[in-house]
């Protein structure tokens, strides 16, 4: 997986699926075994697999995953390969507004609904009408929000555990397609100039606790420029964790995540949380860790 995330790290999963399309994809879970473990992969931009690995299927639905339209009722339906900076474009194309936030995201569109993604005062919930659900068995269900518990940086269904995110329909306020335009080039020259987009990294490491900043935290902390066996702490944004020379393991990512928390808790007492998500077996001897953020 250290080829398939953008942290540049990471052990392997036992068997990957590329589906062609929805339908490849929806014939694939049909047969699939039911209790195979599952992990949905778009960019890898959130994501670590542990040094042993992960003893399951993933679906990479990048490139795949990737329909986007503007239906005739003025809703944007977009499925969940598509990145969300791809659709951040698409929507301000198409004059309408307060899609900006989504080109700050380095992930897809079901990563962002899985996790109600957001950034510079938008989240992804905030503009969802509907979502094409499927079931590990292959059916397509179609949910509203109410189906869902949706908080800061998570989303999960209120009465099942076992779908996942296919595709999503949202709908933005009408604006101005140049004034749309302006915006996004705006928060991209803000994102060169305070993250460290040239390094390999997962975003944003942790949530921002309630009223304050967790960058501002670990810096606080003095833990700007830290490192653990390659795995650094970005000297340009303190919520950054960057694998400069591509050589860090999964496992020394995962130490210096630990140890920003045990400081910032020492220090401050604030138990910062995770925004990525880390699963696998810590290594080939070890029993499997399915814990996710």
């Amino acid at each position: 997986m250290a080829g398939r995330v953008s942290w540049r790290a990471g052990g392997a999963v036992a068997r990957a699926f590329f589906p062609v399309d929805l339908a490849d994809l929806t014939a694939f879970l049909h047969r699939l075994r039911h209790d195979e473990p599952l992990l949905l992969v778009g960019l890898g931009s959130n994501l670590l697999v542990r040094d042993g690995g992960f003893d399951g299927t993933a679906i990479f639905t990048h490139g795949a995953l990737n329909t986007l339209r503007r239906e005739a009722d003025g809703s944007f339906y977009a499925e969940a390969g598509v990145a969300s900076p791809k659709l951040a474009r698409f929507v301000g194309n198409n004059a309408c507004a307060e899609a900006e936030f989504l080109a700050g995201i380095p992930g897809t569109v079901g990563g962002a609904l899985a996790m109600n993604a957001g950034c510079h005062g938008g989240e992804t919930w905030r503009y969802v009408e509907r979502v094409l659900m499927l079931k590990r068995n292959g059916e397509q269900i179609i949910r509203p929000p109410e189906d869902f518990a949706i908080g800061y940086r998570h989303v999960g269904l209120r009465e099942a555990c076992d779908e996942i995110f296919a595709a999503a329909w949202f709908r933005f306020p009408a604006g101005d397609a140049a004034a749309a335009r302006a915006g996004l080039r705006e928060l991209l020259e803000r994102r060169i100039a305070t993250q460290p987009l040239q390094l390999p990294n997962a975003g944003s490491v942790f949530r921002n606790p309630p009223g304050d900043h967790a960058a501002r935290l670990i810096e606080a902390a003095g833990l700007k420029g830290t490192q653990i066996d390659g795995a650094q702490v970005s000297e340009k944004h303190a919520n950054f964790i960057v694998n400069p020379d591509g050589k860090a393991s999964a496992s020394a990512i995962e130490m210096l995540i630990g140890r920003i928390q045990a400081e910032v808790a020492a220090r401050f007492g604030v138990h910062l949380v995770r925004e990525v998500r880390i699963l696998g077996a810590s290594t080939h001897r070890s029993g499997q860790d399915k814990e996710g953020a």
